[in-house]
């Protein structure tokens, strides 16, 4: 095809997009690539890096009361939201910058517009000067995902968690509506903050898809923590009064807020693509459907990251990414492997995990052993709080490999990062049972557990 524009065209400027657009770039191609928004995407600019940082930011409240216990006399500290957001806000220019210069180096041309499929090879961006026609040999469409919000009355008057960084002004009373990690992590952040928060979630317990230990444990802390958390309810109506924004609930009852936050779920991003008219087929909530290769319907055409509704991680996206890379211009050796996938929501305490629930352990092998720890950190020895921490291991029966491991506890993704190689290795209770601790930590938790939990 040697009268296209590009070897590769991608549409979306997010984690996944730039990863595949720059190492393409590197290897020669003629790339580039799509983005109306700031470059960086959710995880940038609305997800994972100003969230953690806000958890952060949270955890100062904790810190300082902690402090005490100590030692320490502190005076009243004053939290200034405006200076968090300012500083923020710098800090993302900072990383839009430099995801611009990740492209930029390698020769990828940015188009700043919105892009719509048009055939198996052509794209039309419309930007600020009109639209722009381009032919590629292939395109990738990493569009990311988008927050859903169901219909009922008074939709109108909430917010997603997009919005929940410049909000002005702060709210006292925020009410979040959901149980996944998006909504316990933003619970967990404004209760830090100094917000009156409660969290309605009308399922049976928080965090659906998490061992349920992990999950009742959260809850507890939560709850523990001043969260006003309520499990099995619902909201039927939302209004503004006086008193700001009327919440009417499942049960009847009213509750008053300044912010209701929605944080039901995402979808794939995939609004005015143009997937219909290229011929691009499409699944659930419209995902992109793909092959192994993350090829759709259309040869020409692949997907990858949050918009293809696999598992919505940003290091996923980067994978995936890399794979298709491979396949387009390299040797086509590298895979995407999805087994053993740590993950963590930044909720007070924090969650990490890698491999199975007990749940999922009990279905997929004949016997399964269950190692569980529960107890006060040793930094809360003296600090007076009673934040207390869980680990737990599953271990398949019959070959002793550790197939599970789960943490409720501080710095539990920096933790459970390392035990995520070990268990990729195929480690064994056995190895991890012969592996010498670091003393005093609460990591060492993980190698010391010898007493299963009783079948």
């Amino acid at each position: 095809m040697a009268d296209t524009d590009y070897d590769l065209f991608v549409i979306g400027g997010g984690s996944g997009g730039v990863r595949a657009a720059r190492m393409a770039a590197q290897r020669g191609a003629r790339v580039g690539l799509a983005e109306a928004a700031a470059l960086g995407g959710t995880c940038v600019n609305v997800g994972c890096i100003p969230k953690k940082l806000y958890s952060y930011a949270a955890h100062f409240a904790h810190d300082i009361e902690d402090a005490a216990g100590y030692g320490w006399d502190v005076t009243a500290p004053r939290f200034d939201w405006a200076r968090l957001k300012a500083n923020r806000a710098k800090e993302i220019s900072r990383l839009n910058a430099v995801y611009q210069q990740l492209l930029q180096s390698p020769g990828v041309e940015i188009v700043r517009g919105w892009a719509t499929l048009t055939g198996p090879h052509a794209v039309s961006v419309r930007t600020t000067h009109g639209v722009k026609a381009i032919k590629a040999k292939h395109i990738l469409v990493a569009t990311g995902g988008t927050p859903s919000v169901p219909e009922f009355p008074g939709r109108e008057h909430v917010l997603t968690s997009d919005s929940m960084f410049d909000l002005d002004p702060f709210p006292k009373r925020l009410v979040v509506v959901g149980g996944g990690y998006i909504a316990c992590e933003f619970a967990s952040i404004f209760n830090g903050l100094g917000s009156k928060v409660t969290q309605l979630y009308r399922g049976e317990q928080v965090l659906r898809g998490f061992d349920p230990d992990v999950r009742g444990f959260i809850a507890r802390e939560m709850t523990r923590s001043g969260i006003d958390l309520r499990i099995g309810t619902d909201v039927r109506s939302i209004a503004r009064s006086a008193h700001g924004l009327d919440v009417k609930l499942s049960d009847n009852s009213t509750l008053q807020a300044d912010v209701v936050l929605y944080a039901t779920g995402r979808v794939p991003n995939v609004n005015g693509l143009g997937l219909d008219a290229a011929g691009v087929k499409q699944g659930k909530d419209g995902a992109i459907a793909v092959d192994g290769t993350y090829a759709t319907s259309v040869p020409s055409i692949h997907a990858v990251g949050d918009v293809t509704a696999r598992i919505q991680l940003t290091p996923v996206a980067l994978g995936e990414a890399m794979a298709v890379v491979d396949k387009l211009f390299g040797e086509g050796r590298r895979k995407m492997d999805y087994d053993f996938i740590p993950t963590a929501v930044f909720t007070h305490p924090n969650i990490a995990t890698v491999g199975l629930t007990e749940d999922q352990a009990r279905k997929a092998f004949e016997s399964v052993t269950i190692f569980r720890s529960e107890f006060k950190p040793l930094k809360h020895t003296l600090s007076g709080s009673g934040e207390r921490m869980l680990m737990k291991l599953v271990v398949d029966a019959k070959t002793d490999r550790v197939v599970g491991l789960h943490m409720v506890g501080a710095d539990a993704g920096e933790i459970v990062q390392g035990f995520a190689v070990a268990m990729k290795a195929g480690a064994t209770k056995a190895v991890f049972d012969a592996t010498i601790g670091i003393h005093p930590t609460a990591a060492e938790e993980f190698v010391t557990m010898r007493e299963p939990v009783p079948a």
